[in-house]
């Protein structure tokens, strides 16, 4: 009985997240997603202000952003995941607990177009990161550990350079559960 309220829990989460996430895109389909199409700030990440000459900039939805802009060009873009990212942690043949990642990529505006088009690709090489770390008996058991947070965020950000060479700046870990079973 326990097993199946944990599982029914999980998939609730999920379709919840899912809906969610679904809903933060304004329930676009990801064929419009250039600057000009910032709207009410959870229009998908693609947040943009006009600065005094026209330009478009970042606007972090905390009145100006942290600081100034160094290191960070004003073509910086998130690309988000409608779902979260659900991995299954093993032990003695059985599923043990529930890791639920929500990840979202710091991007340069110049390849989002690219990246929604591979967006399945990322999805799965995502995944299949997530799922060997979560078979490497320490990083996924221990998910809220500064060390295994930094594990998962750099070895996602380097398996990503098999699918996109370059134009992802960094992997940002929205929200991260873990639900045992």
């Amino acid at each position: 009985m326990k097993n199946v309220i944990g599982a029914v829990l999980v998939s609730l989460f999920a379709v919840a997240g899912g809906v969610g996430g679904q809903a933060l895109q304004g329930g676009s389909d990801g064929s419009d997603h250039s600057a000009e199409s910032a709207d009410d700030g959870h229009g998908g990440g693609h947040d943009a202000k006009e600065d005094d000459h026209g330009e478009k900039k970042k606007d972090d939805g905390h009145g100006g952003g942290h600081g100034s802009d160094a290191g960070y060009g004003s073509d910086v873009r998130f690309f988000n995941f409608n779902r979260e990212f659900v991995i299954p942690i093993m032990a003695n043949q059985r599923v043990d607990s529930l890791i639920i990642i929500n990840i979202n990529l710091e991007v340069q505006a110049s390849v989002l177009d690219k990246l929604f088009s591979l967006k399945p690709k990322l999805r799965d090489n995502i995944m299949t990161t997530l799922v060997e770390l979560s078979n490497d008996g320490h990083t996924l058991v221990e998910p809220t550990s500064v060390d295994s947070y930094e594990t998962i965020r750099s070895t996602v950000m380097l398996n990503l350079g098999s699918v996109v060479d370059k134009g992802i700046e960094n992997v940002l870990i929205m929200d991260l559960a873990k639900q045992d079973l």
